[in-house]
């Protein structure tokens, strides 16, 4: 069985080795711990075994520095005392095969969805509306599939709420109620996502899973790093983009149930951002696809500052952990610590709660699932380093690695196939061309561009706006008579 080396059990009596078995790689976890602890370095050698063993994997680089998966590292005296003290055979530096996303596309390929594939209830929470403005975009999106429109990008949501508006009072008796104030506060609210760069998130080419889920020819599993230093600085976005992306994989994979080993790993960085805010519905909805998904063969590892960042339903499905050092300076930090200490299987040898806070750089308290499911009693772990690069990588090499992904020609140039705002547009100008056509040979208009002697002839015939002509004139009188004979006919038959 394949099997991930953690790191060495310093308390142990016999100094085993850690590991995560591949078979519950698909178990969830959990990485926690104070920002410089080793939480990212951390996260890079799980990358970095799942990538070994054949496992792609699908992570967000916030600080930069998650990057350096790409590249070998270097080797010093204190690096290699710490390998052989671990006992790592074959330990040499080398790089993972990665592929570097980017939703604004300046670090890597462009990532792209279409409106309609996000959805209303995420585009909702991107766009921070609230409940009365929800429900406008849920109507724009059931107009927009009664009249067969194609939400692709922003151009075509903003175009289905200028046809909201234009039709409100029809839109409202059908749909519900529409009010010009919550569209209004729609479209300035898509107006600041511009403006942070969110519309390069929308429109074609959409991303497709089986691109985060490559294996290279000779069976390493590929990475894919989000370059999320910009992202990180709108919450909802990163947060919504990432939860859409885990629910993708759980609407659209086939069940598997338990295998060999998992077929991704999804790494959800700075996790408190998922549930910040978010409501009982939302969070119900991520409680459900973490259960679920690991029996399509998708592994989630939730990595955040504190243990309770992740609400307790969701945190009891997490049997992999390992928890960094905490501070307990607040009151705050001494419940992360007990949180911390009871959602571990005791170790008669280990006061957890009070090692929590002595654990160096690069150790961590380390519990993974073994035999049956099982999970280990918790040990005070020395953490392998990884064989890549523990920090950022130049732009040349960025580049040099981009140059060689077998997906840059199929995203880094965008579509813009005909949709919702297109179909509009060319609706309304037909509209206008109709309206503005010359009429008829004969008519009113025709005989006016005659001028002289026709337009006399008109003005007596249909006369001015001062006056009405014979055919005016003849009309009333016709009108007339044929009114007063039917009143004298329907009031001699009621007299008689």
């Amino acid at each position: 069985m394949d099997q991930i080396l953690v790191g060495k059990a310093i308390t142990s009596s016999d100094g085993a080795q850690v590991h995560l078995p591949s078979k519950y790689g698909n178990r969830h976890g959990l990485v926690a711990g104070a920002t410089g602890t080793g939480k990212t370095v951390t996260l890079m050698t799980l990358a970095e075994g799942f990538s070994r063993i054949g496992v792609p994997v699908f992570l967000a680089d916030v600080k930069g520095d998650v990057a350096g998966l790409a590249v070998p590292g270097t080797t010093n005296e204190k690096l290699r005392a710490r390998v052989d003290q671990i006992g790592v055979e074959g330990w040499t530096p080398e790089g993972s095969p990665v592929v570097f996303w980017d939703l604004y596309g300046r670090l890597g390929h462009p990532v792209r969805t279409t409106v309609s594939e996000m959805g209303p209830a995420l585009l909702s929470r991107i766009l921070e509306l609230n409940d009365t403005q929800s429900g406008v975009i849920d109507i724009v999106f059931k107009l927009a599939d009664d009249r067969g429109l194609l939400l692709l990008d922003l151009d075509d949501l903003r175009a289905l709420l200028n046809l909201v508006v234009e039709e409100r009072k029809t839109i409202s008796t059908e749909y519900g109620l529409v009010s010009p104030q919550s569209v209004g506060a729609i479209q300035r609210a898509l107006l600041r996502l511009e403006q942070d760069g969110g519309d390069h998130f929308f429109g074609e080419p959409a991303l497709e899973l089986a691109d985060l889920m490559r294996t290279t020819t000779g069976g390493r599993g590929v990475v894919g790093i989000l370059a999320a230093d910009q992202l990180i600085l709108r919450p909802r976005l990163y947060s919504s983009f990432l939860l859409w992306l885990l629910s993708e994989l759980f609407e659209t994979l086939p069940e598997v149930g338990d295998l060999d080993r998992p077929r991704l790993v999804f790494v959800f960085d700075e996790a408190h951002l998922l549930f910040d805010d978010a409501p009982p519905a939302l969070r119900l909805r991520i409680e459900q696809v973490v259960r679920i998904i690991r029996s399509k063969g998708v592994g989630v590892y939730f990595c955040s500052q504190f243990p309770d960042d992740v609400p307790g339903d969701i945190l009891g499905q997490l049997g992999n952990r390992v928890q960094h050092a905490l501070r307990a300076f607040t009151p705050r930090d001494q419940k992360a610590v007990r949180t911390a200490a009871e959602t571990f299987v005791a170790n008669p040898g280990l006061d957890v709660a009070q090692t929590i806070g002595k654990l160096g750089t690069g150790e961590a308290l380390v519990s993974t699932l073994q035999d049956k499911g099982i999970p280990m009693p918790v040990e005070h772990t020395l953490v392998v380093p990884p064989r890549c690069r523990m920090g950022a990588i130049t732009d040349a090499e960025r580049a040099q690695v981009r140059a060689g992904s077998p997906v840059g020609g199929k995203y880094d140039k965008a579509l813009n196939r005909e949709s919702a705002a297109e179909l509009l547009a060319a609706r309304a100008q037909a509209a206008t061309a109709h309206a503005g056509a010359p009429p008829a040979k004969g008519g009113k208009d025709a005989a006016e561009a005659e001028g002289g002697m026709g337009r006399a002839v008109n003005e007596w015939l249909f006369g001015t706006k001062r006056r009405q002509g014979v055919v005016q004139a003849a009309g009333k009188q016709a009108a007339r008579t044929i009114t007063s004979r039917i009143v004298r006919g329907i009031l001699g038959g009621i007299l008689k």
